[in-house]
């Protein structure tokens, strides 16, 4: 069996956001894809399973399964090669495009945030001052005054894992960019994503109503980085992106007996 690592929302490797890609012949051990999503440590893991013309995909952490996830989706749709792939989620149907310019146009459901008045703990952990501060379907949104903060936020971890959220986006208006953004997930495994594609579901709508534009450039600023094209249709959401393979992992035989 191999794993295909891509770096995600990059065109060039070390860069984005790392994801292993796992596809599968038949369903998998549950222990077993949590042990190999360990075994991998990086933010996600994705697993594709043939489903029709589709893939059912699951996304692993280190140490959670989650609902949604950008980053691996577009991994996923690099490794596949496919011009269109339809992926089966436990948050529906995803689409996946390639683009004539090689980028690949992900369709996902917009999760846009609710104004809602922030848990003391939350700003403390952050050590800023918001603009404005809701919650959506996942995460928290903190808006900020400047892309300056954005860059110089140093959070305790710590904290931030004791909130029951899946994580936390701190963003602002950009310079070079529509806007900025980064990504905390202390509690579901990961102190801070490089390039969160679930994010911006939620990012795109909050910037779109303030911006007044539904196509906007969005730049994730982690020490990694990633650019991220987005779009607000309606009750969906496009994210465009680059992608590119690093490295091929092959399984030894005894590491998946129990598949």
């Amino acid at each position: 069996m191999e794993l295909i690592v891509v770096d995600a929302f990059t065109d060039r490797p070390f860069a984005g956001n790392p994801a292993a890609v796992c596809r599968l012949s038949a369903a998998a051990d549950e222990q077993w894809m949590k042990n190999l999503a360990r075994e991998m440590n990086l933010s996600e893991t994705a697993f594709l399973l043939p489903k029709g013309e589709g893939f059912e995909i699951r996304w692993l952490t280190p140490s959670v399964e989650v609902d949604l996830c950008g980053h691996a989706t577009l991994a996923s749709a690099h490794v596949l090669g496919r011009q269109q792939v339809e992926f089966f989620s436990r948050s529906g149907t995803l689409r996946a495009t390639r683009l004539e310019d090689g980028w690949i146009r992900l369709d996902f459901p917009a999760t846009p945030p609710q104004a809602c008045e922030p848990p003391e703990s939350l700003l403390e952990a952050l050590g800023c001052q918001a603009e404005w501060v809701g919650r959506s379907r996942f995460d928290y949104l903190v808006q900020v005054d400047s892309e300056q903060t954005v860059r110089r936020l140093q959070p305790d971890h710590g904290r931030l894992k004791q909130l029951e959220v899946r994580g936390v986006m701190v963003t602002a208006r950009g310079q070079e960019h529509d806007f900025v953004s980064r990504f905390f997930a202390p509690g579901a495994g990961v102190d801070e994503d490089p390039v969160t594609g679930s994010a911006h579901c939620t990012l795109t709508p909050f910037w779109a109503e303030r911006l007044g534009k539904s196509r906007m450039l969005a730049y994730q600023a982690s020490a990694r980085g990633g650019l991220v094209r987005v779009e607000l249709a309606g009750e969906r959401v496009f994210l465009e992106g680059q992608a590119v393979t690093v490295s091929r992992v092959t399984l030894e035989p005894a590491a998946f007996p129990s598949i």
